[in-house]
């Protein structure tokens, strides 16, 4: 085997390495990017989820008569059973 060829294998065999050590650099930092981003999307879901069901009870009047009807303590409805 001539020299010139076996500097060229070591080059080539050291690129390939570099390549590979980049790459699984390159995909790692690329699912955790990704991972952070699902973990937020999941908690501004949970968040959405949170203040849809606040304003709903804001602005339902039957979760408004509801709660008064609980909060007098007669445990009766607005008609008078239980």
């Amino acid at each position: 085997m001539s020299r010139p060829r076996f500097i060229l294998m070591i080059f080539f065999a050291t690129a390939v390495m570099i390549l590979t050590a980049w790459l699984r650099i390159s995909s790692s930092r690329i699912f955790y990017q990704y991972r952070g981003a699902t973990v937020a999307r999941e908690l501004l879901e949970q968040q959405l989820g949170e203040k849809q069901v606040e304003v709903y009870r804001l602005t339902n009047p039957e979760v408004i008569s509801e709660s008064s009807d609980v909060s007098d303590g007669s445990g009766t409805d607005a008609e008078g059973t239980e």
